[in-house]
């Protein structure tokens, strides 16, 4: 039977949950990637503390993430993410996107990720689409099947780092704590960051309708 997932944003992560570190860092990455709102913000004193129970590798890069939320005025926080995330493509957090950019394929592209969710018996909630990174994370977090995802669809953490990076945003970072999550990149994985990042994602003038909503599609993040 399918379930609704636990929102990330009502629970932070905590050290005592699931089996292994990854299932922490996974819950904290996508706490720090979703939209900053109020509940989001109230989980950074548990999310900061479970941070000392990571790799540094991981660790070091999320808690630079947390101390920036912290640190910031949340309306600035908000303003920011906005414009981020929403309005520069190039820092989509979308992963399909990057290898099937707006095209038919993109269509097909969430219907896989979607059956992955069922699959582990989760969904996605709140309009979400299936391939949101901080929702494929938190599918990580319970499921192998969400490490699967991130791994096939490497390429596009790798050019989001490369955007976030010359945006000069701190949200890199969380990026980088995914990626150290992960296996090194082989030589094909390079070689199509590097072809992606010369021709950018592919266009065609068609919208998703056609594969039509399923339970984890939606609207905005």
């Amino acid at each position: 039977m399918t379930t609704t997932r636990e929102r990330p944003a009502d629970r932070a992560p905590n050290p005592a949950d699931g089996p292994g570190w990854r299932t922490v860092a996974a819950r904290a990455a996508s706490l720090l990637l979703r939209y900053p709102d109020a509940t989001t913000l109230a989980a950074l004193p548990v999310l900061r503390a479970a941070l000392a129970e990571l790799p540094s590798t991981v660790a070091g890069p999320l808690g630079e993430v947390a101390a920036h939320r912290v640190g910031t005025d949340p309306v600035r926080l908000a303003a920011d993410y906005v414009e981020l995330f929403d309005f520069r493509r190039r820092c989509c957090l979308h992963l399909t996107y990057y290898t099937a950019g707006d095209t038919r394929r993109r269509g097909e592209a969430l219907v896989g990720f979607a059956t992955v969710y069922k699959a582990a018996g989760l969904e996605v909630v709140d309009g979400e689409l299936p391939d949101y990174l901080p929702a494929v994370l938190d599918l990580a977090a319970a499921d192998d099947g969400g490490w699967r995802l991130l791994r096939e669809h490497r390429v596009g953490l790798d050019l989001l780092t490369e955007a976030l990076t010359r945006d000069r945003s701190v949200y890199r970072e969380a990026i980088v704590a995914v990626r150290a999550m992960l296996p090194a990149p082989t030589p094909a994985d390079l070689a199509a960051a590097a072809r992606l990042a010369r021709t950018g994602p592919p266009v065609e003038n068609v919208g998703l309708e056609p594969f039509g909503p399923v339970d984890t599609t939606g609207g905005r993040r």
